[in-house]
């Protein structure tokens, strides 16, 4: 059984996301959207409490991305797991991250 994720706020503009990523915390995540989704132009998303994630997990994160995108937000990615780096670069979209410049390495 997967770890439920968790969606923290630790400061203005920096949430911390934790637990596991992947199919089964998902969908449940993803229907909460409008509930956690912030407000802020610019977001720091801290994935060091992130333990696991497959490509569901990485298609969610596209997703939020492209959604920060859609609403005229900037979204960044720290303490980025070398498993979804990984996820990232064999999916080939990595540069969607790595171009604007919203995918940060801070390990």
């Amino acid at each position: 059984m997967s770890e439920p994720l968790a969606w923290r706020k630790d400061t203005n503009g920096h949430y911390c996301l934790s637990g596991e990523l992947d199919r089964d915390t998902v969908p449940p995540f993803w229907s909460r959207l409008a509930d956690w989704f912030p407000k802020e132009s610019a977001v720091t998303l801290n994935l060091s409490e992130v333990k696991r994630v497959d490509s569901a997990g990485m298609a969610m994160l596209l997703h939020l991305h492209q959604q920060f995108k859609d609403n005229g937000q900037t979204l960044t990615l720290c303490h980025v797991p070398a498993q979804l780096t990984v996820l990232l670069q064999l999916s080939n979209v990595d540069s969607l991250f790595t171009g604007d410049n919203t995918l940060v390495d801070e390990e």
